[in-house]
């Protein structure tokens, strides 16, 4: 009887499928002014993401300086952001279920605006803790909530250019704080880093809900609505609401979303691709990067204020090359190309800098160690910057998306944390070990991509979630 049921269930999820990839609706792949806006009204919270995450880079020798803090204290101050996001992460798919993916960034760009108006005014370490902490807790809920929404509303044949616009404002937010840190104080860059915020808060009020949250909660009526704004009000909207309505039923009625469902076989591989893209993104070094590049180029002898500044003016233009080829390449070749660029750059860097402890080529080992990082941060920015948050927000089924998807952004966030705090203490240690760490990290990175990572380009998201439900169905049956 159990065989008969599953045989039966296979069936209908096949059926489906095969009705999904056939289908051929032209309203599903209009990119339509409401899309543009609502695209761009969610990756304004991106671009305070980026500026935290360069923040310490542009702003450490002012702030040690003025608030006259030593090296640990500046260390904890820049974990704090991502231990903040941690506790974020741990709330926000459940917030993003409950209060919607429009109000969930609300509370997002409340608590950031708090921390960075925290920072910004801080008199002493308490409050600029403080006002890490709040603005990482935001910037947890936005790192989960953002890409989700963005893959929620988007064609599917341009989803991963809009998700991956992200990490397009990311590295905006980083290129401002390395361009400005040169000459703006950092309590004016900590203004700048709320100033999108509060764009977004305005902003939020024009744009539709997501139609996948809207279904999964009951608002048919809604549904239709935000799909009519989103495709066009001329858009024959009827089978994509369908599709959507019979899929996040088929995902509910397949089991209830709890922790325990996690574990269950048909899910297990997608767990792991999520966290694993995760643990890479971070022990390949990219936060440490990222966050203390002025602290390299000074290690290596190279003048801050010049690598600063051409390291803002090279942000924006290589996560265009990201935005470009993500739905050309796909998802894959695309990782696996970024992982080889961050893995040989690493290395390098440390062959660098073990060339400068041995005073070899004193002359080019600067210039060399800079061009290296120029290059890290290029690889790293087309490819793992972005797509291990726009695969995150593919693969889950919407049954299990909540759970799931808080369990990979915690992950990602106390991961960054601890290698952000440790980062310093590791340069102390071994400045080229610490990079040679990295490279080996990306080595096995290579693998973990090449053996498990799926492609998820040119397929909606219910043809995903139909693809994953059925092939656990026939491991069971085997």
């Amino acid at each position: 009887m159990h065989k008969m049921m599953v045989v039966e269930k296979e069936r209908s999820i096949e059926e489906r499928l095969l009705q999904l990839k056939n289908q051929n609706d032209d309203s599903e792949c209009r990119i339509t002014a409401c899309v543009i806006l609502s695209t761009f009204i969610a990756v304004c919270g991106s671009f305070s993401f980026g500026v935290s995450l360069g923040y310490t880079s542009g702003a450490e020798i002012g702030i040690m300086k003025d608030l006259d803090l030593s090296i640990a204290q500046f260390s904890a101050f820049a974990s704090l952001s991502t231990l903040g996001a941690a506790i974020g992460a741990l709330f926000s798919g459940k917030m993003a279920i409950i209060l919607g993916r429009r109000k969930t960034m609300w509370v997002s760009d409340l608590l950031c605006i708090i921390g960075w108006f925290s920072i910004a005014f801080a008199k002493d370490v308490m409050w600029l803790n403080f006002g890490r902490i709040s603005s990482g807790i935001g910037l947890g809920l936005i790192s989960y909530v953002v890409p989700v929404y963005i893959a929620e509303i988007s064609p599917k044949h341009v989803r991963g250019t809009f998700t991956f616009s992200n990490q397009l404002l990311q590295n905006s937010g980083l290129a401002m704080v390395y361009f400005s840190g040169n000459f703006l104080n950092w309590r004016i860059l900590a203004l700048l880093g709320a100033l999108p915020c509060f764009i977004q808060v305005i902003g939020l009020f024009f744009v539709p809900e997501s139609p996948r949250w809207l279904a999964k909660v009951g608002s048919d009526k809604e549904l239709e609505n935000s799909l009519l704004r989103l495709r066009g009000g001329n858009a024959d909207i009827s089978r994509e609401a369908s599709d959507i309505q019979v899929m996040t039923k088929m995902v509910e009625n397949d089991s209830n979303s709890s922790f325990c469902d996690l574990f269950q076989r048909k899910y297990r591989y997608t767990l792991v691709v999520g966290i694993g893209l995760m643990l890479i993104q971070q022990f390949s070094g990219s936060s440490a990067v990222l966050s203390y590049a002025s602290t390299i180029l000074r290690k290596a002898g190279f003048s801050v204020t010049i690598g600063s500044t051409l390291l803002g003016l090279f942000m924006i233009p290589k996560a265009m090359i990201g935005v470009i080829l993500v739905d050309k390449w796909g998802r894959r070749p695309l990782l696996l190309t970024s992982v080889s660029g961050m893995c040989i750059t690493s290395m390098l860097i440390g062959v660098a800098f073990t060339l400068q402890k041995m005073q070899l080529l004193p002359e080019l080992t600067p210039v060399f160690t800079f061009i290296c990082v120029t290059l890290y941060i290029g690889t790293y920015a087309i490819g793992l910057g972005g797509l291990p948050w726009v695969i995150m927000s593919e693969i889950f089924p919407m049954n299990i998306k909540v759970t799931a998807g808080s369990i990979v952004t915690l992950v990602s966030w106390s991961s960054s944390s601890i290698v952000t705090y440790a980062f310093n203490f590791l340069l102390e240690w071994s400045t080229q070990g610490t990079f040679y760490v990295f490279g080996a990290v990306g080595g096995l990175a290579l693998l973990f991509i090449w053996l498990l990572v799926p492609e998820t380009k040119g397929l909606s998201l219910e043809e995903i979630q139909a693809s994953l439900i059925r092939e656990p169905d026939r491991i069971n049956q085997s």
